[in-house]
């Protein structure tokens, strides 16, 4: 079954927009030419914007008391501070904040020194800074926000020239309202360290109910639409495999942070291991029903899945809450999921597998569910390997995150220069606004700055409004520790919504610090100097050492074919055991992750100008749809009965080599064989088929070839 062109017109597509919605970073939505700009309620975090808060807000009101300025740079050190602090590990998050602490006074004291010297040298420093800033991100998250919050040290620090005895006084202040904001995160106040992991695992059986739900949706339908399956993956499953991926790197990060691996992170693994397995039956499941089952076969599904779903959501639900399970109770739901399915032995299969790994989450979720054994954490990364090997594979000029670091180390150039010259008390919003905007690719870019802007005038004009009506200064100083709380605990649900609770906040500040100036006059200023760096940051990405999309799109095809060729050959290939299974499930995954890259570098090209109707990336876009359907057919023949049978090496051999052909790009394609493919096989091949003639017409050169 040939799948329709992605770029084709379709009247049911503006219905399909409105139900799938906008997508947001956490789940990217079904159309991969829509910014993910959506919020996500479900990341709000009220204790950790209390807690931000209070870090401020203490030496906020300590100042107000005894109006001893050196006050207010410990204040605004412990807010910065409290941006830098992503979550995750304890031992991380103080390595990350205490360096931020200790650099960030050293920063601020050493170029408030240099400022009288001249622009000529205070330049070339400041931008070799912020291209340090801006390259650390190859590290981490921590690390990406911490050097996000550097470059807004240094573009303050240069707007006013400090004395010794200022300088060293600064560099004490800021690090001790950095260690104050650490001290209260990490010792007085400290938020459960396994919390962020249980919940990212809660996300993902979360994430397994929608994908069911959906799915749910597609078997109602007598006759569902090749493009309804297209959506539904893009939107489902990618979102479902970036959320295992981001819990795994989380409790692994939680293992290698401690000395022995505890209950808790075993426990947290394994509710992840049984969701994964989980998340590759539903896989199966959906190539059931787009392969036009019969209406018994359609309706067995539907049974099935609207009878797994609310099992899959009192799990996640345990989990998020720490809550226990009575297994005893759900016993009989979880017996009745699996019933009259004995006419369809591929979906009773399927159903029977699924519901044990659903019955296993459940017993983690008892109080006596877990035991700990010999689990293996995998060690912890040497300093080599966690800070030296990234800074040296990305030294090269093909590399993204290098384009970006030198991208914004040579445009902060001139507006460090112009805004230093001739800018006024503001100027430097110029300057932050740039760098902050500007992203590796064009595509995060254009996002960043819409956001960034609209957030801006949008919390600007409630900033100026809040700031007319605060008339005292206790009325000024309980609506900044309020607006902080807000602020930080909002950060999570999209950038958009966290500038727009960020810039109140900002507007009644600088009343405060500056008083010369109307809440008005300060909005402008933000508003215009947000909308200049904006503009800025989005024409340089694409005049300066730009990243052209289509060819990130075919070098990710590229490997996302190699993938499917080693996933094909663990199905089909591998011999019965338990090393078959295990290397299936490593081949799964890395398919999955790189059909996760193609479509990310298809949703950047199709939002670059002109990228969207190139030739390459219009394949891709066939290609990727029809990359997933091998990929679910590859995991009905993984789980069905008859996986491992024998009968038809040369059907086997010349899919295998065929996906192998076509990621090595110039190797000759197998022959096809000419004896009969099998009940298992004639789907497969026909999207094997459908895979060839979109990337080689004619049997010739892939339009992807480079040249």
């Amino acid at each position: 079954m040939s799948a329709p062109s992605p770029q084709a017109p379709s009247p049911s597509r503006p219905r399909r927009r409105r139900r799938d919605g906008r997508g947001s970073l956490g789940q990217p939505g079904a159309d991969l030419a829509r910014l993910p700009i959506g919020l996500d309620l479900r990341s709000i975090q009220i204790a950790e914007g209390v807690r931000a808060g209070f870090a401020f807000g203490v030496v906020f009101l300590l100042d107000a008391l005894v109006h001893w300025p050196p006050l207010l740079t410990m204040a605004f050190a412990a807010n910065l501070a409290c941006f830098c602090d992503t979550g995750g590990p304890m031992r991380i998050r103080l390595r990350v904040l205490t360096a931020f602490s200790l650099v960030g006074g050293l920063l601020w004291a050493g170029l408030g020194l240099l400022r009288p010297m001249g622009l000529p040298l205070v330049v070339p420093v400041a931008c070799a800074v912020i291209f340090a800033c801006t390259y650390i991100r190859v590290w981490s998250i921590q690390a990406q926000a911490a050097g996000n919050v550097l470059v807004v040290v240094v573009c303050i620090a240069l707007d006013r020239a400090l004395a010794p005895a200022e300088a060293g006084l600064t560099a004490l202040m800021f690090a001790a309202g950095g260690l104050w904001a650490t001290f209260l995160a990490l010792v007085i106040w400290r938020l459960h360290p396994y919390r962020p992991a249980h919940r990212a695992v809660a996300d993902v059986w979360r994430g397994l109910a929608r994908l069911v739900g959906d799915l749910e949706r597609l078997a109602a339908q007598p006759e569902a639409e090749a493009a309804a399956f297209d959506g539904h993956a893009r939107a489902h499953r990618r979102g479902v495999r970036l959320a295992i991926e981001t819990a795994r790197a989380m409790i692994l990060d939680l293992a290698r942070s401690r000395e022995r691996v505890s209950e808790r992170t075993a426990q947290a693994l394994l509710r992840l291991e049984s969701a994964e397995q989980i998340f590759s039956n539903l896989i199966a499941v959906t190539e059931l029903l787009d392969s036009r089952p019969s209406p018994e076969q359609r309706d067995a599904t539907k049974r099935f899945l609207r009878r797994l779903r609310p099992l899959l959501v009192v799990i996640a639900r345990a989990i998020r809450e720490e809550a226990s399970l009575d297994l005893a109770r759900l016993e009989p739901a979880l017996a009745r999921a699996g019933e009259d399915l004995a006419a369809e032995p591929t979906l009773a299969h399927l159903a029977e597998r699924t519901i044990g790994r659903v019955r296993i989450g459940a017993k983690l979720s008892t109080p006596e569910g877990y035991r700990p054994g010999g689990l293996d954490e995998g060690g912890r990364l040497g300093w080599r390997t966690r800070y030296l090997a990234p800074l040296v594979q990305n030294l090269t000029f093909s590399s993204p995150n290098l384009r970006h670091a030198v991208r914004a180390s040579v445009v902060a150039a001139p507006a460090l220069a112009g805004t230093l010259s001739y800018g006024g008390a503001f100027a430097h919003w110029l300057v932050i606004t740039l760098v902050l905007t500007m992203q590796p690719f064009y595509a995060a870019t254009w996002q960043r700055a819409l956001e960034r802007i609209g957030g801006t005038v949008l919390g600007g004009v409630v900033g100026a409004v809040l700031a007319y009506y605060a008339a005292t200064p206790l009325w000024q100083a309980g609506l900044i520790l309020a607006l902080s709380i807000v602020g930080f605990a909002a950060r999570q649900i999209s950038y958009g919504f966290f500038v727009t609770c960020l810039t109140p906040l900002v507007v009644l500040l600088v009343e405060v610090l500056e008083p010369g100036h109307s809440s008005w006059e300060i909005v402008g200023e933000r508003a215009g100097f947000t909308l200049l760096g904006g503009l800025i940051a989005v024409a340089s990405c694409l005049v300066l050492w730009p990243i052209w999309e289509p060819d990130q799109v075919r070098r990710e095809l590229r490997r996302t074919l190699a993938a499917h060729a080693e996933f094909a050959r663990a199905v089909l290939s591998a011999p019965p055991g338990e090393d078959r299974e295990a290397a299936i499930g490593t081949a799964a995954r890395t398919a999955g992750l790189a059909l996760n890259d193609l479509e990310a570098a298809l949703s950047r090209a199709l939002q670059q100008p002109r990228a969207g109707h190139h030739p390459e990336v219009e394949a891709a876009m066939v290609a990727d749809a029809t990359l997933r359907r091998i990929s679910a057919r590859l995991s009905v023949l993984r789980h069905a009965p008859d996986a491992t049978a024998p009968a038809l090496p040369a059907w086997k051999d010349w899919i295998v080599d065929t996906l192998a052909a076509l990621a090595a790009d110039g190797a000759g394609l197998p022959a096809r064989p000419d004896t009969l493919q099998g009940p298992s096989f004639s789907r497969l091949a026909a999207q094997v088929d459908l895979l060839t003639g979109t990337l080689r017409p004619g049997g010739g050169r892939t339009p992807l070839a480079p040249g």
